[in-house]
């Protein structure tokens, strides 16, 4: 997002042509029960219309423009669905589905991801009613606590005693390696919001962070390199 539209389809695009190895999006409904992506409750900050997208159709959402606020080159980009958005992913690429809303988006989430076949390498951000949906609907599905704590013992053992096989740490780039111990013990794979800087990145990585989250993947291309990816 920091070169591109933000949850469009030529964003998912330039990160896979730089190799990434997780891409982040949200999901909403719309008004008739579409999933599309878009990280405000309303599209005024990132299209050419207004609007919140539960009050808006699915064909309503179509018609405005999601890439010209970024720059004119993006010009035509639409709003996409999450099932165009899971086409278009490699099979061996972990999706960060981030959800932005409760029971009825987790269930429906979920079913899609099992019809797209993408159970073993997809997993739901959720709070706590959209992700007992998510399994409710889908007992298989993967799920990420989104408590959106910072690094603190009691945040590990809710998401251990849920039994969540994702956890998103928050913060400013502080770390407890024996923090992430624990939660690999249990085999939670931890996931960092916002890594910011390479020097950063390589504290995250050496703590044991398995995804440090990042707006900008080719400014980290160099530690990529260094690492061997």
């Amino acid at each position: 997002m920091a070169t591109h539209p933000e949850n469009t389809l030529p964003a998912f695009a330039e990160a896979l042509r730089l190799g990434v190895g997780m891409i982040e999006f949200d999901v909403q409904l719309t008004r008739d029960g579409a999933l599309v992506l878009m990280h405000d409750d309303t599209i005024d900050r990132t299209t050419d219309r207004q609007g919140r997208v539960a009050d808006l159709t699915l064909s309503e959402l179509r018609e405005a423009d999601a890439g010209m606020r970024k720059h004119p080159q993006f010009a035509g980009t639409r709003i996409p669905t999450f099932e165009e958005t899971l086409a278009m992913m490699p099979k061996d690429l972990w999706l960060n589905c981030h959800l932005k809303g409760r029971g009825e988006l987790g269930a429906a989430t979920a079913r899609a991801i099992a019809k797209a076949g993408r159970l073993h390498q997809a997993f739901l951000a959720a709070g706590a009613e959209a992700a007992v949906a998510a399994r409710e609907a889908v007992p298989g599905i993967l799920i990420c606590n989104m408590d959106r704590q910072a690094n603190n013992a009691d945040y590990a053992k809710r998401t251990i005693a849920m039994k969540a096989e994702f956890i998103q740490l928050s913060g400013k780039g502080e770390i407890d390696p024996a923090l992430i111990g624990e939660l690999h013990a249990a085999g939670v794979r931890v996931n960092y919001y916002s890594c910011k800087t390479l020097e950063v990145a390589r504290r995250l990585l050496a703590a044991g962070v398995d995804f440090p989250l990042v707006d900008d993947p080719a400014a980290f291309a160099p530690l990529a390199k260094e690492m061997g990816w």
